[in-house]
């Protein structure tokens, strides 16, 4: 029995960088410990970030950490309501010298993009990010422009707001990995926030982090996750809870097949970063609800009732056994 534990894949390296991440975030953000861990597992799982909050919980901030963290070339686009898809991607310009146009590219070409307050532009400019979230390149005037790796979209977007917003479309949520909610501290998390920041003066805390990963070492990462083992019983788990959102009747949409794959990349991904060479049935429960909370709808019935679609993949998990 003690065999069937033992490591076959040596994950020191990334236990070490992993950890060093953790603690140069955790002493900036202050009591969101799975919100960090979920923002490390979507960039070795090679996914895309959507965190939600009001405002002043350290939404952007964390964004920002995270791509200090990572010895890789960071963007930034606010997006408001007159963007268009040109002050996004890019847009070609005329050399007056060799009397050609030239494609100058725009922010979103990064290794980590944030793009702040994701649902303040409108439908075409949110659109211009299908291809490229999707399929990692962008077209444009006939031309294919491939993006580096690593690429990351972390979005943020606010859920109270409504003026000057427009609701992301379902197609363009189910590019995101990950939906993270970024909750309110807690009192004591409170007071540990202003006593550390009360008496800072003339500091950035973005100058506290270093690098810790190399876009080489990202992609190492990858691979070896991706070839960490999965019992078969354990894909059947992952099927068997997505197969059941499309046949619940509190739901109006349940989750396609992308929904299942990233349930099994990020379980991967969280396996690694807690040490571990395989992915156990407490990974999938735990990343089952930010992968699939913003891919299905609820019935407007279930909605009226106050429910939310954590409640309902909740409720599916428990109905199913557990295997062991």
């Amino acid at each position: 029995m003690e065999q069937q534990f033992n490591q076959r894949t040596d994950l020191t390296a990334l236990n070490e960088a992993v950890n060093q991440i953790r603690t140069a975030l955790s002493n900036i953000i202050v009591g969101q410990k799975q919100v960090i861990d979920f923002l490390i597992v979507g960039l070795l799982a090679d996914g895309h970030i959507l965190i939600e909050g009001v405002p002043g919980v350290a939404k952007t901030l964390s964004a920002k950490l995270l791509a200090k963290s990572i010895d890789a070339k960071f963007s930034r686009v606010q997006f408001t309501p007159d963007l268009m898809p040109s002050d996004v991607l890019g847009t070609p310009i005329f050399n007056t010298k060799t009397g050609d146009f030239e494609f100058r590219k725009g922010p979103i070409f990064g290794n980590i993009v944030l793009v702040d307050e994701i649902n303040r532009a409108p439908a075409k400019t949110q659109s211009a990010l299908f291809e490229i979230m999707e399929e990692r390149q962008v077209t444009i005037d006939g031309e294919t422009y491939i993006m580096d790796e690593p690429f990351m979209v972390l979005a943020t977007q606010n859920p109270i707001e409504q003026e000057g917003t427009y609701r992301l479309p379902e197609a363009q949520l189910d590019r995101f990995l990950f939906k993270i909610e970024v909750k309110y501290p807690t009192v004591e998390e409170e007071v540990a926030i202003i006593t550390a920041q009360h008496t800072v003066v003339n500091k950035s805390l973005l100058d506290e982090v270093k690098p810790v990963l190399s876009i080489q070492q990202i992609k190492d990462t990858r691979a070896i996750i991706r070839n960490l083992y999965v019992e078969p019983k354990l894909i059947e788990f992952i099927a068997q809870i997505v197969f059941e959102t499309r046949n619940n009747p509190s739901l109006y949409l349940g989750a396609s097949p992308r929904a299942s794959l990233a349930i099994i990349h990020s379980a991967k991904a969280l396996a690694a970063i807690q040490g571990r060479d395989f992915v156990t049935p407490d990974d999938i429960v735990t990343v089952a609800v930010p992968v699939l909370a913003h891919r299905i709808l609820l019935s407007p019935e279930k909605e009226m009732e106050g429910l939310t679609t954590a409640d309902i993949i909740n409720q599916i998990i428990k109905k199913i056994e557990v295997p062991r």
